[in-house]
């Protein structure tokens, strides 16, 4: 049989055929052309710089909540410098608070909105920059706040994300244990969070502990701070800083604040204010009759002020207030951290000036109670448990007045304390952005 006739190749018609040579050499031409140019868009891609949209920014009625996000920042940019950095924040991110973070970091994009359920964003904004972005980092923050946002980003992008420095298994955290296992890493800001996430089930590849972010915040006005400081008669060295709070902060006393008046919270807040004040206002009170300090009472929130006279100042003997300034007005992080690092020490019952204090080498005594969930306990995780105290516990809280006295009469040994603190922490941040690194090699 015959066999079938078939179309010659493009090879058997470049020997006989002219017009199909040309067709050949056209063709391996363009083939060429193509191969080249996907090697160099490859090539391009593996040598941009890596690409973070960081979640972050939580609300800015607290100078402890800004702080995360600077934190960060700093991190990243001490840390990876040659990546690109885009901050993804919450709505409420005000002017004032951008603007305070663009001084410090001038390159800084900011996009705000959400992920809609069919996997568009809000607005073209935070389109670009999750089309743009190699890995989304959840920045610290007192559970999986964002965990809305993070969720939509991994459904509708399949990009990989991570967690810095978090609080998990407060009642802020129901329902984050599955997209937390979904992270390349989770490091958690104090290691009771750590091992409640293990009991819970989390089983991300990489969970341990990791400072607060705010630790890392190095925001400065100066200029503020020494003309404040020189209108009340404090010199540098030779006051403490004393921030107090209630257990609930009570949001609905914050002109243009939506959250509703909770009357449960606010009965909570009555019954143990005198108890929570109490220890805070003897040590004082001792400060002021037994060393040459003075005290400044200041704000960590929008609430605080009217609480420090109320709780504080007020009460104070005579003779005491005269070395006791209270700070009526509130203040944003960078004013605030200078002010820090020109005093000899904080001491009280908020987290997050102490977190900043330390970070730049200023000791720092923190004093908590049930409703701040196990934040506190990263004091213990970094070596200062002597200067964590409880209040709920009758028998810490007595101890606080001498330990504060204890830190004011030898600034030396807590100065050195302090800087061990530090030490570690900083040792850690490079651990933790060292895992970061690991995972943007790897895009």
């Amino acid at each position: 049989m015959t066999p079938p006739i078939s179309e010659p190749t493009i090879q058997q018609q470049t020997a006989t055929s002219p017009i199909a040579r040309r067709q050949f050499l056209a063709q391996s031409t363009v083939a060429a052309i193509i191969a080249t140019i996907s090697d160099s868009v490859r090539a391009d891609e593996a040598d941009r710089p890596a690409r973070i949209l960081l979640r972050s920014s939580w609300q800015v009625v607290n100078i402890g909540d800004i702080a995360h996000t600077p934190g960060v920042l700093a991190l990243l940019e001490k840390h990876l410098p040659e990546a690109e950095v885009i901050l993804w924040a919450s709505g409420n991110l005000s002017d004032e608070v951008a603007a305070m973070e663009h001084r410090r970091f001038p390159k800084l994009k900011i996009v705000k909105g959400s992920i809609r359920s069919d996997g568009t964003a809000s607005n073209q904004a935070l389109q670009d920059a999750v089309e743009w972005t190699d890995f989304l980092l959840h920045g610290s923050g007192p559970s999986l706040v964002a965990a809305k946002d993070v969720a939509a980003f991994v459904e509708h992008t399949g990009k990989p994300f991570g967690v810095y420095g978090i609080t998990h298994g407060g009642f802020f955290s129901d329902g984050s244990n599955q997209l937390l296992s979904e992270a390349k890493f989770v490091f958690f800001r104090d290691s009771v969070s750590l091992e409640y996430a293990k009991q819970q089930g989390v089983n991300a590849p990489i969970m341990q502990f990791g400072p607060d972010g705010a630790f890392a915040c190095d925001l400065r006005d100066d200029a503020k701070a020494e003309s404040f400081l020189a209108e009340n008669g404090l010199e540098d060295g030779k006051f403490l800083c004393c921030l107090s709070r209630l257990r609930y902060t009570p949001y609905w006393t914050i002109p243009g604040d939506r959250r509703k008046r909770d009357a449960t919270r606010e009965a909570r807040n009555e019954a143990m204010k005198e108890q929570d004040h109490a220890p805070i206002r003897q040590a004082i009170i001792r400060v002021v009759r037994e060393t040459d300090l003075k005290v400044l009472l200041c704000p960590e929130d929008m609430t605080q002020m009217a609480v420090g006279k109320e709780m504080l100042y007020d009460p104070l003997p005579e003779d005491v207030k005269k070395r006791v300034v209270w700070r009526e007005s509130f203040w944003l992080t960078d004013e605030a951290l200078s002010v820090y690092v020109r005093s000899a020490g904080l001491f009280g019952s908020e987290m997050h000036s102490p977190i900043m204090a330390v970070g730049n080498g200023i000791p720092a005594i923190v004093c908590r109670f049930e409703e701040q969930t196990s934040k506190g306990i990263m004091w213990r995780d970094i070596g200062l448990g002597d200067w964590l105290f409880n209040l709920d516990e009758p028998s810490e809280a007595a101890q606080v007045p001498a330990a504060v006295v204890a830190m004011a009469n030898d600034l030396d040994a807590a100065n050195r304390k302090a800087e061990k603190a530090r030490s570690f922490v900083q040792k850690l941040q490079r651990e933790t952005m060292g895992i970061l690194k690991d995972q943007l090699v790897t895009r």
